[in-house]
């Protein structure tokens, strides 16, 4: 089963594709927001709670149609949440009055028609990421370095995943380690020096950013294969290693050149948000208490 996440409009739907089966599912609580127009997850997850009793007394196809999937959550662990087909969604959307009921069902469509093209020609879907990055307003050297250091991730994943390291969250123990030895931060306090929720955090990195934490996962899966490094613990060893590598060579830039690789620059959309530079030195609560923390 593969996963993804989907944008409609500026709202973030999780999604699952069953290859065996061929069909999308959806987080159910993802499109109530959707039709809801509701940002906030909880209000949106209380409102289908209670739809979904009443549904459930009308004994409704809609409930006993629903799965339980393990999703991302907004605290990034992997969680059970409801899901269904497009056919269940689309009845769904009927018991919700919304605006966003037309809309949601042709790109419900769309989505679907969409999927059917990458499994037969799966550069539609890179070119597609580029499209909505570029929508996003990523200059066109931000998305090569996003792309070249996805694949790179890949590579370091597919190789856990081949030696011992399965568990979703024993990659992102993984991940945190690599992390925090190449930054000195964790992934939570690089979010929050960014101002991040649920944002996906590279989404928000700057080309320096995306190109030192693209090193450091290129230098571990270096170390891995050479030392052929088999489970948990020894990928722990090697994360640090590699990411130490790249570590070591931000803080010799940063030393030469007096900028700061680590940026509190984002893409969210915000009046007078300033565009992302690598070199932003910030002025955030985060960043004060790690220089000070620094000169200590």
């Amino acid at each position: 089963m593969k996963k993804g996440l989907a944008i409609f409009e500026n709202f973030k739907i999780r999604r699952h594709y069953d290859q065996k089966k061929e069909l999308w599912f959806f987080s159910v609580v993802d499109i109530i927001r959707v039709l809801l127009e509701q940002a906030d997850f909880q209000t949106a997850r209380k409102y289908w709670n209670k739809l979904r009793e009443r549904l459930a007394k009308e004994e409704s196809e809609v409930v006993t149609n629903c799965h339980r999937l393990k999703m991302i959550a907004q605290d990034e662990k992997m969680r059970e949440t409801d899901v269904a087909n497009v056919k269940t969604i689309l009845r769904l959307i009927q018991s919700v009055p919304s605006p966003k009921a037309e809309p949601i069902k042709l790109w419900l469509a769309k989505v679907g028609y969409e999927r059917i093209q990458e499994i037969s020609d799966p550069e539609k879907s890179l070119n597609r990421a580029r499209e909505n990055w570029k929508k996003h307003g990523r200059s066109q050297k931000w998305i090569q370095q996003r792309m070249m250091g996805q694949e790179t991730r890949n590579k370091l994943t597919d190789y856990w995943d081949e030696h011992g390291v399965s568990k979703k969250n024993e990659f992102a123990i993984l991940t945190s380690i690599i992390h925090k030895e190449w930054s000195d931060l964790t992934v939570g306090e690089h979010k929050n020096l960014k101002g991040l929720k649920t944002q996906n955090l590279r989404d928000h990195m700057s080309e320096a950013e995306l190109l030192f934490s693209a090193l450091a996962e290129f230098s571990t899966r270096q170390f891995a294969e050479t030392e052929e490094a088999e489970g948990m613990e020894e990928n722990k060893v090697v994360g640090k290693k590699g990411g130490r590598i790249a570590g070591e060579a931000r803080k010799k830039i940063e030393k030469e050149t007096g900028r700061k690789i680590i940026s509190s620059g984002n893409f969210l959309l915000k009046k007078n948000n300033k565009k992302l530079r690598g070199n932003d030195r910030g002025s955030t609560a985060m960043e004060r208490r790690l220089n000070l923390g620094k000169k200590n």
